[in-house]
């Protein structure tokens, strides 16, 4: 069957205008949640306590915009009876935007993980934490691409590159909990497990936002 794409309804042109407005806010959001996680990637595999400490001021814009764009979607649901494709888009926003604030809050934990784990020598599998970061990195980079463009088969395939994080986490996670040659305190594994833990899930977040995406275009959802 062939998809339906979006489309805001052209009988309501100050309805299109008020929706075209709140994707520009929702991807103003998402540059600034890109770049909350490569501050976070720069604090724990750099050692940029700099990057760190900026996290948190990063973090208030994000959870403004946040509570900015659920507020303009209700008011638009409430104010203005938007048609069954509008609603849907509202909807999928309303939702897209809780994903990209909690991948900003999964930045401001890896940021504060990063701070606990400076005075310790670097471990091993860091070099190996460090690459799935940057997959989840990319998968966020390639939702927001597909909501710009709004590509439903580019939203679609994000879940297939969330296998790799998946396949990443697995093999982290066993390596860490199976280290015997441990001298010392064990904080820094614990700080490493939460921290590819945090990875795990914004890489989550990342393929619903793709997911939803899709659903904006086609009103399907998976």
């Amino acid at each position: 069957m062939k998809a339906v794409v979006y489309s805001p309804n052209p009988e309501s042109p100050h309805l299109a205008r008020a929706i075209r407005r709140l994707e520009r806010d929702v991807l103003r959001m998402g540059a600034l949640v890109e770049q909350s996680f490569r501050l976070s990637h720069q604090a724990l595999f750099a050692r940029n306590l700099t990057a760190a400490e900026e996290l948190p001021r990063l973090d208030k814009k994000i959870d403004r915009f946040y509570r900015q764009i659920e507020s303009d979607c209700t008011a638009i649901m409430t104010l203005q009876a938007p048609a069954a494709q509008d609603l849907r888009c509202l909807s999928a926003f309303m939702q897209l935007v809780r994903d990209l604030e909690r991948i900003g809050d999964y930045a401001e934990d890896l940021a504060e993980i990063a701070v606990k784990l400076f005075p310790y020598p670097i471990h091993t599998s860091l070099p190996e934490i460090a690459v799935m970061s940057h997959h989840a990195q990319a998968m966020l980079a390639t939702s927001l691409v597909a909501l710009a463009d709004l590509d439903e088969a580019g939203g679609r395939n994000i879940k297939h590159l969330d296998d790799v994080v998946d396949n990443a986490y697995d093999h982290l996670y066993q390596t860490l909990a199976q280290q015997r040659d441990v001298q010392g305190v064990v904080e820094p594994i614990i700080l490493l497990a939460l921290a590819i833990r945090c990875l795990e899930r914004m890489a989550d977040h990342a393929t619903n936002i793709g997911q939803r995406v899709a659903y904006i275009v086609t009103g399907q959802r998976s």
